[in-house]
């Protein structure tokens, strides 16, 4: 598929790039991007070649969140219009979430609404000390609804509330310490820092990695009376893998298993 909005950089490492890439919106969301944005984590996922995905921008923004004229046609669209726009962003942060493959973002711009739920989804979140973030929908009447499931989410309702409500920018550091940002480092050594991030999966199965992504987020919805079934029998799903079994025997043998070599 060919993106109009959108880059994507594969390395013969198995690290992916997808990169934001409406530098001159400062990476704004339209409907076409967020289409776009469904397509590609579609056709990442079904990517042998790609084992871990770093999510990052061009241009001097990470994500502006909403395209103003995207926003403006919404205003004029009926009830039904603006959710049925509505759905189209919960449809792309849905489909970034259920990736299968680790997703890292590299953070080294600004990134409000809809940017900041974009980050709510990704495994690890890497941000430059001097990187500002906001959820500034409250200045325009508005609300962080859609997005806000995931934020809520990672944030919890605790830190969420602190920020959900004033729009007020808040730097790296206090993301870090709500729970939005992963690590902190300075804007030169980002990329390295991120690097080293996504080559940490390389080390590992890439079923057993898509796998573990899939019990963290199933243990986290699932009641706890359910819990020790269904990881007995995710376990012993896991061990009965040609993956697994290749992984155990390498160990024992002393030898790289076949996704290190």
């Amino acid at each position: 598929m060919t993106y109009q909005n959108l880059r994507i950089e594969k390395a013969d490492n198995g690290i992916t790039t997808l990169l934001l890439a409406r530098a001159e919106k400062h990476n704004a969301m339209n409907a076409e991007m967020m289409d776009e944005l469904i397509a590609a984590a579609e056709e990442l996922d079904n990517c042998e070649q790609t084992r871990a995905i770093i999510l990052a921008a061009d241009g001097e923004t990470f994500c502006a969140g909403g395209d103003l004229k995207w926003m403006q046609a919404q205003a004029e669209k009926d009830r039904i219009g603006k959710m049925q726009e509505a759905n189209r962003l919960a449809g792309m942060l849905k489909r970034l979430d259920s990736m299968k493959k680790p997703l890292i973002a590299r953070v080294h711009g600004p990134a409000y609404g809809g940017g900041v739920g974009i980050l709510s989804v990704c495994d690890l979140v890497v941000a430059a000390d001097n990187t500002k973030f906001a959820l500034t929908e409250t200045r325009l009447g508005l609300i962080p609804a859609t997005i806000g499931t995931y934020v809520v989410r990672r944030l919890g309702e605790g830190h969420a509330r602190q920020v959900f409500m004033n729009a007020r920018p808040f730097g790296a550091q206090r993301a870090h310490h709500l729970g939005l940002v992963s690590l902190v480092t300075t804007p030169e050594d980002l990329h390295a820092v991120t690097q080293k991030e996504a080559e940490a999966y390389l080390n590992c199965a890439p079923g057993a990695v898509a796998d573990a992504k899939a019990l963290c987020q199933n243990l986290a919805r699932m009641p706890a009376e359910d819990q020790i079934d269904y990881t007995a029998n995710a376990l012993a799903d896991r061990w009965e893998t040609t993956e697994a079994q290749a992984g155990i025997s390498a160990f024992f043998a002393k030898e790289t298993p076949p996704w290190r070599k």
